[in-house]
């Protein structure tokens, strides 16, 4: 079995975004050469996460607003009582998932109709990076 590794890193313009890594993804199952596995891409932050899910517009929108809803920001979370203003954002991220696990089927990722893999920053504005590693033949 082989593996593969790499590592993105990203240091959002805003405080919070969604961007579209598929094609990142993409970029490394080739370069690993592996034609069959399993392909892992993990936030490596408390405050990121990383999902699949479809490249449209009001949909992100509807996530944004809805995890707004769920754990929206407010200056009264107990974990502000460190120093920090970002309970939000580590709230968000249990509600995404930090990770996700795509299948590797005759040397590509092997989605359903319009799945696509997102990065989602929500205490952005620094470097954080995401692991892509990739196990197979």
């Amino acid at each position: 079995m082989k593996s593969y590794t790499e590592y993105l890193t990203f240091n959002t313009k805003n405080k919070r975004e969604i961007i579209n890594i598929t094609d990142k993804v993409n970029e490394a199952l080739k370069k690993s050469g592996i034609k069959e596995g399993f392909c892992l891409v993990s936030a490596m932050h408390v405050t990121a996460g990383v999902f699949v899910n479809d490249d449209e517009d009001g949909l992100i929108e509807d996530l944004t607003e809805w995890l707004e809803k769920l754990a929206p920001f407010n200056p009264n979370y107990k974990h502000h009582r460190t120093g920090e203003t970002n309970a939000d954002a580590h709230l968000k991220s249990l509600l995404i998932h930090h990770e996700v696990i795509i299948p590797v089927t005759d040397g590509r990722l092997d989605f359903g109709p319009w799945q696509q893999v997102f990065y989602a920053e929500f205490d952005g504005q620094r470097k954080k990076r995401v692991i892509i590693k990739i196990i197979g033949e």
